[in-house]
């Protein structure tokens, strides 16, 4: 290989090392929030299933498959496609999550209006639902198409929708202080 060709893998790897970067602290901020949501909810690790068949038992598995592909996130070399795919994959399991914890918290429900506290709790489950599904709609994005993760307009907007569903999940309780998704 000569001199220019070794520089420019290395460019190659350098940049695939950055997208890894930003798509892995997409995902697992993502993940975090999942988990967050699932605990809100009170859906535990025993409640995952081979064959899901009810919105709990979605969540509980689509929780353990990121597990999994965090994981192998970080035993695999960069790949700016795989890695997107991995972080719209969290934002998607974040999404389920999030729709778990909303209807824990009585959102659309008539006994969401029973009063002003829970009109607030529910005011603020159904933003954070929405922000939650807006993330996962741009980590799709991102990942999709011709983008396949090195699109720094589209990873620009996924991020700052991940910013914002994380700030919304903590209005909505659903995230503790503790917690250390950013």
């Amino acid at each position: 290989m000569s001199g220019r060709e070794e520089a420019g893998a290395g460019a190659v790897t350098e940049e695939a090392e950055a997208l890894r970067r930003l798509h892995g602290a997409r995902a697992h901020s993502a993940y975090g929030r999942a988990v967050a949501a699932c605990r809100y909810a009170e859906v535990g690790q025993d409640a995952a299933e081979v064959v899901p068949t009810d919105p709990v038992g979605r969540a509980a598995n689509a929780l353990r498959l990121s597990a999994e592909s965090l994981a192998a996130l970080t035993a695999s070399t960069p790949d700016p496609a795989a890695d997107a795919r991995c972080a719209r994959n969290a934002a998607a399991t974040a999404a389920l999550a999030a729709q778990v914890a909303a209807a824990r918290d009585g959102c659309g429900t008539a006994a969401a209006t029973d009063s002003v506290a829970s009109r607030t709790s529910s005011t603020a489950a159904s933003a954070a639902l929405r922000a939650a599904l807006a993330a996962s709609q741009a980590a799709a994005l991102a990942a999709g198409g011709s983008a396949r993760g090195q699109d720094a307009g589209l990873n620009a907007s996924a991020e700052e929708a991940e910013r914002h569903a994380v700030s919304m999940a903590r209005a909505a309780g659903w995230l503790g202080v503790t917690t250390t998704v950013h």
